[in-house]
Formats: structure tokens, C-alpha cells, sequence
């Protein structure tokens, strides 16, 4: 049994660096090809003024991790996985791609056919829903997932910890709302130099621990791979960054992160590890509200990284204390495991 871990474990470590190498060979070769095609970041005059200065770098380039989690994914789980069913990786595999054209959508209008609004609100919305009802209805019916949720350091109080029914309708809702509001919750997060890149590759680890408790391993090789593309792609994204992700890259990642906990029965616990992506995205809901109410803005900017710039922060510093708050939350939600498996 040993050694058959121990391959899994080759396996994880095979994916995420297949992952890193291909994104990072990738990037001499995407980049120019963005540049010559003009796809060029457009920076709000209304933001930060030294984000001004980014304006014309290179988008979209979450096409590169893309392209380097398909390929790793597919290879290996093709390959077999000891202990595992190729078929959450597989689904996990799809609802990364999925999201991932939505984006390439809304960059593409947005920037090779230089439509300010891109896709409209609700086609985006309409299309997210669909992929996260999907994912849903697959999960229950073909993955045998069940429909119920675990609640996150129950263990430290009932043995086994406790677990929520939710039911076939509310359980759909659940994941339409996790899935959904994770991936756009990253999409904020994207604003600085590899800010959602780094903070996704954080975040992604204690979920590759908990698919291996939970048995899936074959999610924990797909998010080895997100891992490393996240981590190659940064070669490129760190400040001052060569080329950004776009939607592309950031709603993808964020359906990643949702699918998989929607996959290991671990919804709960993307709220205490994504909590990066929950302050972020709690920023501008307050911001609205408190705007709306009272006439008055309760930060500078939202979301919360733009905060921070406006106070004075340098960029890199902004980077910096989110990722280390992002690995502060990793570490939080893992504890949330106690006694629970």
C-alpha cells in the first residue's frame, strides 16, 4: 500500500511540473503572438493612476496554463491514477475549460473586437449557472457525491464532525452558488501582478490534501497541475508583469477551486481557505451597499487590494501580505479537518 502512495504521489509532483514547464515554455511563444495581435490590457481611467502605465500590456495569457492543465490532465489521467477514477478529474478537467472559454469570450469581444462590455452580464452569468448545475447533477447522480455538506471544525466538538442534508434542489442551488461566486470572487482578485495567481496556487494546495483524504485523487492531480501552471504563469505575471491572465485565466481558476470542493464534499471550507477571495469579494459588495445607503464609501477603492494601493502601499507589498494571508487561511482550513475523515 506504501509503495501505491507513493506512486500517487509521483503522480501529483508529474503534474505539476509538466504544468509548470509547459506554461513556462509557452510564455516567449504567447506572449509576442498577444502582442502582435493587440490584445492589450485596457486600464479604467477611474483605478489607481500608476496602473495607467500597464495599459497595452498583453492579455488573455491565461491561455497558457490552460492549455498546460489540458494537456497534463488528459495525459496522466488517461494514464491511470493508482486508488482513483479518472472520472472527477475528467469532470473537474471540463468545468475548468468551460469557465476558461467564457472568459476567452469576454476577452475576445472585449479586446479582439474591441467591444468595451465584452459579454453581457447575464450571458456570462447564464453560462456559469449552466456549467455549475452540471457539475452538480453529475456529481450526484454519476459520481455517487450525495448531497449533503461538512461542516468545517465540527470534528473539534462531535466525533466525526457534522454534516448537513441539503437535499437534491437546495444542494444544486449550493453548488450553482459556491461555483459561481468562486469564480468571480478570483476575478476580482485579479488586479495586481500575480495577485490571483499566487493566491490561487496557495489555495489550491489544502485542497489537494483534502481530495487525498477524501479519496479523490484524481482531483488532487488536476489541482497539482493548476498549481504549476498558476506557478509558471507567474515567471511572466509577477510585477511588473509581461502579460496578465484575463478573464481567461481567472474565472477558470476560480471554477477550478469551486468544482473541486464541490467534488471532495468540502464547499464549506473554501470559505476559511479562499478567504482571500472572500474579503475581496465581500469589499465591493459593502462598497455598493454602503454607497447606495448612505451616500459614503467605506474604503478608497474596491476591490479591498485597490484599498491598500491608495493608502500607499506599493504594489509588490499589496502582493506580498495577500498571499501570506492566503496561506494563513490555507493553513486555517486545514486545521477545519480535524477528526472530520
Amino acid at each position: 500500500m506504501k509503495e501505491v502512495y507513493g506512486d500517487i504521489i509521483k503522480y501529483l509532483f508529474t503534474a505539476f511540473g509538466m504544468s509548470f514547464l509547459i506554461t513556462a515554455v509557452m510564455g516567449p511563444l504567447m506572449i509576442p503572438l498577444l502582442r502582435r495581435l493587440k490584445f492589450g490590457q485596457n486600464v479604467r481611467d477611474d483605478g489607481p493612476q500608476r496602473h495607467l502605465k500597464k495599459a497595452g500590456t498583453p492579455t488573455m495569457g491565461g491561455i497558457m496554463f490552460l492549455i498546460a492543465i489540458a494537456i497534463t490532465g488528459f495525459t496522466l489521467l488517461r494514464a491511470g491514477i493508482p486508488l482513483a477514477s479518472s472520472k472527477d478529474g475528467l469532470v473537474l478537467l471540463l468545468v475548468i475549460l468551460g469557465f476558461g472559454i467564457i472568459g476567452f469570450l469576454d476577452d475576445f469581444i472585449k479586446i479582439g473586437l474591441k467591444r468595451s462590455l465584452g459579454l453581457r452580464a447575464r450571458e456570462k452569468l447564464i453560462g456559469q449557472i449552466i456549467l455549475s448545475l452540471g457539475l452538480g447533477v453529475i456529481a450526484v447522480t454519476v459520481l455517487g457525491r450525495g448531497t449533503d455538506v461538512i461542516i468545517p471544525f465540527s470534528g473539534f466538538f462531535v466525533d466525526n464532525g457534522l454534516r448537513y442534508e441539503l437535499g437534491a434542489a437546495g444542494f444544486f442551488l449550493f453548488v450553482i452558488l459556491v461555483v459561481v461566486g468562486t469564480s468571480n470572487a478570483v476575478n476580482l482578485t485579479d488586479g495586481l501582478d500575480g495577485l490571483a495567481a499566487g493566491t490561487t496556487a496557495v489555495a489550491a494546495i489544502p485542497f489537494i490534501a483534502i481530495s487525498l483524504i477524501t479519496g479523490k485523487a484524481a482531483v488532487a492531480l488536476v489541482l497539482s497541475a493548476v498549481t504549476g501552471g498558476c506557478l509558471g504563469f507567474l515567471i511572466y505575471n509577477r510585477y511588473p508583469a509581461k502579460v496578465f491572465m484575463g478573464d481567461t485565466g481567472s474565472l477558470a481558476l476560480g471554477g477550478a477551486l469551486g468544482a473541486a470542493a464541490v467534488l471532495t464534499r468540502s464547499e464549506m471550507f473554501l470559505v476559511v481557505v479562499g478567504g482571500i477571495f472572500v474579503l475581496e469579494a465581500l469589499s465591493v459588495i459593502l462598497q455598493v451597499l454602503s454607497f447606495k445607503l448612505t451616500g459614503k464609501r467605506i474604503l478608497r477603492m474596491s476591490p479591498l487590494h485597490h484599498h491598500f494601493e491608495l493608502t500607499g502601499w506599493p504594489e509588490t507589498k499589496v502582493v506580498v501580505a495577500f498571499w501570506f494571508g492566503g496561506i494563513f487561511f490555507a493553513v486555517l482550513g486545514i486545521l477545519g479537518l480535524y477528526n472530520l475523515v
